[in-house]
């Protein structure tokens, strides 16, 4: 069946780019595609709901997202379980997941790419019942979020302003005990990430052998987190090459926290944790990515 309705589900207050623009830009180029668009402003309120009403009414073949990366998340969960075609027009104050498949950052491309018939089919990750696509952490990083979601400036500048804040506020080191397919680790560390991808939103590579489409995960560990390392997951690059860091691979894993500490999911602040249940979903989500054939 021919595409004949895109839904455009819009983040207002992400990022710091004119979403009023960008949806006349989305709607021109549906239109010359033949498309009928409904456009989703997200408010906060059962938007997971709202969208998934959205998408029963009108079947879209396609899904296009402007926002950062928990938008992408939460429409993703909302529509996990159907066969859709998303394309994504980065608009946060973290884009992690376009970095990693390299879709444009300037809207000029990035909307063509939203709306190409070449896509990857991703993987995503269950974690505590919440969907992950892109990086998930407990420690340093998290509180990092929690911090920014409550200050009041937005985009980078508002995380570089929480780094000190961070730094200072921060407690010692945690204990991990991680459980992954037979095998135990004990460890004490200052964060652990849950990697589906490879690169923060600022372009750092924390996972190095991260594919969103191999049906794994990593856990990367980070005993040591001075304040330059913290600062580096904004502005530079952290280096994996040492003894205080150690990468697993794996499908499946629990990981327990001692004390209870931070966590958060794709850039979403949830709260402390003293346990991870984690799985992995193959293959479950359908991305446009830019066609330069």
């Amino acid at each position: 069946m021919a595409e004949k309705f895109v839904i455009i589900v819009v983040n207002p207050i992400a990022g710091d780019i004119d979403k009023g623009e960008l949806v006349a830009d989305v709607e021109a180029h549906a239109l010359t595609l033949g498309l009928q668009t409904i456009v989703y402003e997200t408010c906060g309120i059962n938007d997971g709901k709202h969208i998934r009403n959205l998408y029963d009414q009108y079947q879209p073949q396609r899904v296009i997202i402007a926002g950062g990366d928990g938008t992408i998340k939460e429409v993703a969960a909302a529509l996990e379980d159907v066969d859709v075609l998303f394309g994504i027009l980065p608009a946060g104050s973290a884009n992690g997941l376009s970095v990693d498949l390299d879709i444009p950052a300037t809207l000029d491309l990035a909307i063509p790419a939203a709306f190409s018939a070449k896509f990857i089919d991703i993987d995503m990750i269950k974690i505590n019942g919440h969907t992950s696509l892109h990086l998930s952490d407990v420690g340093l990083n998290a509180m990092l979020v929690k911090n920014y979601e409550s200050g009041t400036t937005r985009g980078m500048l508002g995380y570089a302003k929480q780094v000190l804040a961070t730094f200072k506020e921060q407690t010692g080191p945690f204990q991990a005990r991680i459980e992954m397919e037979g095998k135990e680790v004990i460890t004490e560390a200052k964060m652990v990430v849950v990697a589906n991808s490879q690169k923060y939103g600022t372009g750092v590579v924390i996972n190095p052998f991260g594919k969103m489409d191999d049906g794994q995960f990593e856990i990367v560990v980070l005993r040591n987190l001075d304040f330059a390392v913290l600062t580096k997951i904004l502005t530079g690059n952290i280096r994996l090459d040492t003894e205080d860091v150690d990468i697993y691979s794996t499908k499946n894993a629990r990981i327990f926290i001692d004390p209870p500490t931070e966590f958060q999911v794709d850039g979403e602040y949830i709260g402390l944790v003293s346990e991870l249940n984690i799985s992995i979903l193959a293959s479950n989500m359908k991305i446009a990515v830019p066609d330069y054939n």
